[in-house]
C-alpha cells in the first residue's frame, strides 16, 4: 500500500479498530480517518453514503460491528443481527459505490458450525448448524462474508474477509454483562482480589476449549493481508469461502486459562464452577495454514498476552 493512501478505519474506538491504527501508524500509514458514532451512524444509510462521497478513502477497514459474550447474544438476538447488517450492508455498498481499492471486512470464528470438524477449516463454512447462543450474530457475519464474496463477483472489487478466533488485548470491554470471557474473568478475579472475596463463580464446566489471539496480533496479520496485491491475493484466495482463518493454532481448556489467570492477578481465593450455566461450543480451534502460505503466523504467546492485558486492564481503571 501507499503509504500516503487514506485509508478509513470503521470502530477504530472498539479493541481491533484502535490496534489496527497502533499497527498502521506503526507502518507508517498516517492518512487514516474515522469517525466517532455521533459523528456517523453507521446504521444510518445515508449518512454513510454522504461520508464516503465527502471523503473518499482509498482503503477502508470495517471493524466496527456490535459484539458481545454469551449473555448479551441470548438477551439481544434481535439487536446483534440487525445492527451488523446494516452497518456491513452500508459500508460495503458505499466502499464499491465509491471505488476503493480494497475493503478488508472483519468477521468472527462463530460464522463455523458448532461441531465443525477440528481445527475448522475456511471449507467448513455453512456445512453445518450454528451454535445456538450466538445464532443472530453468527448469520450476520456470514452475511458480511457473502456480501464481498457477491460485490467481487459481479463488480470485481477487492473485498477481503478475515476471521479472527477470540480476541483479547488492550481497549476490551470489561462489562461483566455484555463482555467476553477473557475480560469478564480479568475483571471478576482482579475484584475479588481487591474486595477479598473468598471465591470467584465461573460459567460452566470449564471443560470446553477455546483458542485466543492477543489483539496486536490480529492487527498485523490484517495489515498484512491488505498489503498482498490483488492479483497475487486472488489467486490464492478463492472465490467462494474466501474468509480467511486468523488464530494461533492452539487452544486451551478454560479452566487452564481461569488458572492462568489467577496466577497473573495473584488471586488466593477459590474457583466455584456453576455447571448450570452453558459451555457454549465444546471446542473451536482454527485451523490457520491458510494464512500461514500469505506469510504470516501469531507472536505473542498466551501467557505474556495475559500479563499485558491485565496491565492495560489496570491502567485503564486507574
Amino acid at each position: 500500500m501507499d503509504k500516503k493512501a487514506k485509508i478509513y478505519v470503521a470502530g477504530h474506538r472498539g479493541m481491533v479498530g484502535s490496534a489496527i491504527i497502533r499497527e498502521l501508524n506503526k507502518q507508517g500509514y498516517l492518512n487514516i480517518i474515522s469517525r466517532t458514532h455521533d459523528e456517523l451512524d453507521l446504521l444510518n444509510q445515508q449518512a454513510v453514503g454522504s461520508f464516503f462521497q465527502q471523503e473518499q478513502p482509498d482503503y477502508v477497514v470495517l471493524a466496527a460491528a456490535k459484539v458481545g459474550g454469551i449473555f448479551a447474544n441470548n438477551e439481544y438476538p434481535a439487536d446483534f443481527i440487525y445492527e451488523n447488517l446494516m452497518i456491513q450492508s452500508n459500508v460495503i455498498h458505499q466502499a464499491y459505490k465509491a471505488n476503493v481499492k480494497q475493503l478488508l471486512f472483519l468477521g468472527s470464528s462463530c460464522i463455523y458450525p458448532k461441531f465443525a470438524e477440528q481445527p475448522i477449516k475456511e471449507t467448513a463454512l455453512l456445512t453445518g448448524e450454528l451454535e445456538p447462543t450466538n445464532e443472530p450474530y453468527a448469520i450476520a457475519k456470514i452475511a458480511g462474508i457473502k456480501l464481498c464474496e457477491s460485490y467481487n463477483r459481479q463488480y470485481d472489487t477487492d473485498f477481503r474477509s478475515v476471521m479472527p478466533t477470540n480476541l483479547y488485548g488492550p481497549n476490551d470491554n470489561y462489562d461483566l454483562q455484555n463482555s467476553h470471557v477473557i475480560p469478564a474473568l480479568i475483571r471478576k478475579i482482579h475484584e475479588a482480589k481487591v474486595t477479598g472475596e473468598g471465591f470467584v463463580e465461573v460459567w460452566g464446566s470449564g471443560t470446553a476449549r477455546r483458542e485466543f489471539l492477543y489483539v496486536d496480533d490480529l492487527a498485523a496479520a490484517c495489515v498484512s493481508m491488505m498489503g498482498i496485491e490483488k492479483n497475487e491475493y486472488q489467486a490464492k484466495i478463492p472465490i467462494r469461502n474466501s474468509q480467511i482463518n486468523v488464530g494461533t493454532g492452539q487452544d486451551i481448556a478454560i479452566k487452564e486459562l481461569v488458572d492462568l489467570l489467577v496466577g497473573v492477578i495473584g488471586y488466593q481465593g477459590q474457583i466455584k464452577w456453576d455447571k448450570s450455566k452453558p459451555d457454549g461450543t465444546p471446542r473451536k480451534l482454527l485451523n490457520v495454514e491458510k494464512i500461514a502460505t500469505l506469510g504470516w503466523v501469531a507472536t505473542t504467546k498466551l501467557s505474556d498476552g495475559l500479563q499485558l492485558t491485565y496491565q492495560a486492564y489496570q491502567n485503564a481503571i486507574r
